[in-house]
């Protein structure tokens, strides 16, 4: 039995050193060493971006409210006689001159007085005449000569009163405008004080706005304007007021900016945008497809500095256009990325190219969703 027990632990020896000799055998000396990483040159592992240089331009930077439009002047032009209306020279909407004649009424007896007026008129000057040279002989009263000089200058009112009830059977525009209404028709009886006509004066056509007590401080008097119409048209001139006192409930102030209105075809009473400038700043032209957010939220735009490193500028945008978006916050000369900006980091090194040689390489123009065409072996190209 302990021969047994011997022989069985002989066996188990040699099958051991049998699978222990295997790896000694082959030459595997053990799991493989792990290469170092293979270091690559630092400008191969920058991603290219598009640039372009360009200078800030001088750009008005404007306050801009809502207000509407309104006649320079406006009267309700009445009769200051009663009578039958026999002229009507004008229609609805006419334009007239100042001066012109708008309406007549009937003379009935008015012509008649002012002749009876002028008839005594003359016969006080005989009767003052002599009384005068009678007076200087020493054959009249002074109080008789003061009685005929009194006669004389009532008779010279009565006159001038018959002349001016004569005058005022005709109606004539006070100043150049446009007859807004004509209530009245041929032959209708009017009373003293009814209306004959309204005169809208639209030359000039006021564009008024209420400003902020903020911003009223920033505007000058006398400078430029311009007024966007609710009707789509447009028009620039002068601000030729400036409230001094606000409105008690709003705390704002109203101001007018004088448009020239010849023709009248700029309405009064519409909607109206009103953009005044307050001063000049240096802005920027972009296409608002380089606008970015950055991790704050904030609006703005990615460049690249003298080391070729991404710098993030927040900015403000000033005004939008069919050409792109004037924005400011930017110095007076930047280079822009404009492809790219998306994919890039701010600090990290890229390389940037050129819009120019970009447009070289294809005919002269940038290429629109293709692969842009940059040097062979300067790293990946963007689309």
């Amino acid at each position: 039995m302990n021969r047994s027990l011997l022989l069985a632990l002989l066996i188990a020896v040699l099958a051991a050193g049998w699978i222990a000799s295997g790896p000694l055998l082959s030459g595997d000396t053990g799991p493989e060493v792990q290469k170092a990483p293979a270091v690559l040159d630092r400008e191969e592992r920058r991603p290219q971006v598009r640039v372009r240089s360009q200078r800030a331009e001088p750009r008005p930077l404007e306050l801009v409210v809502n207000g509407r439009t309104e006649a320079n002047r406006e009267v309700q032009l009445r009769a200051e006689q009663a009578g039958a209306v026999v002229e009507l020279p004008v229609e609805k909407g006419s334009l007239v001159e100042e001066g012109a004649l708008l309406a007549r009424l009937a003379d009935r007896d008015r012509s008649a007085a002012v002749d009876q007026a002028r008839a005594r008129v003359a016969s006080r000057q005989l009767e003052y005449r002599a009384a005068e040279q009678l007076r200087e002989r020493g054959h009249a009263a002074e109080t008789q000569y003061a009685l005929a000089r009194a006669e004389l200058q009532e008779a010279r009112a009565t006159l001038r009163g018959a002349e001016v009830a004569l005058e005022q059977l005709e109606l004539h525009a006070p100043f150049a405008a446009v007859v807004e209404e004509r209530p009245v028709q041929l032959g209708d009886s009017l009373m003293a004080g009814d209306t004959v006509a309204r005169l809208v004066d639209l030359d000039p056509l006021l564009v008024v706005a209420m400003v902020g007590e903020r911003d009223v401080g920033r505007l000058e008097l006398e400078g430029p304007g311009e007024a966007r119409l609710g009707s789509g048209q447009q028009a620039t001139g002068h601000l030729r007021f400036i409230a001094r006192a606000a409105e008690p409930a709003t705390r704002t102030f109203r101001v007018e900016l004088a448009v020239p209105n010849p023709d009248g075809r700029l309405p009064a009473g519409v909607t109206a945008e009103l953009r005044l400038p307050v001063e000049v700043v240096q802005a920027h032209l972009v296409s608002p497809a380089v606008l970015v957010l950055s991790d704050e939220g904030r609006v703005g735009v990615r460049t690249v500095d003298a080391e070729d490193r991404v710098v993030f500028v927040p900015i403000r945008i000033l005004e939008q256009e069919p050409e792109g978006v004037w924005i400011t916050g930017l110095p007076e000369e930047v280079t822009l990325i404009t492809v790219g900006q998306e994919f890039v980091l701010d600090g990290q090194f890229v390389t940037p190219v050129d819009e120019s040689t970009v447009a070289e390489r294809n005919g002269g123009l940038l290429p629109e969703g293709g692969r842009a065409l940059l040097p062979e072996g300067s790293g990946e190209a963007l689309q």
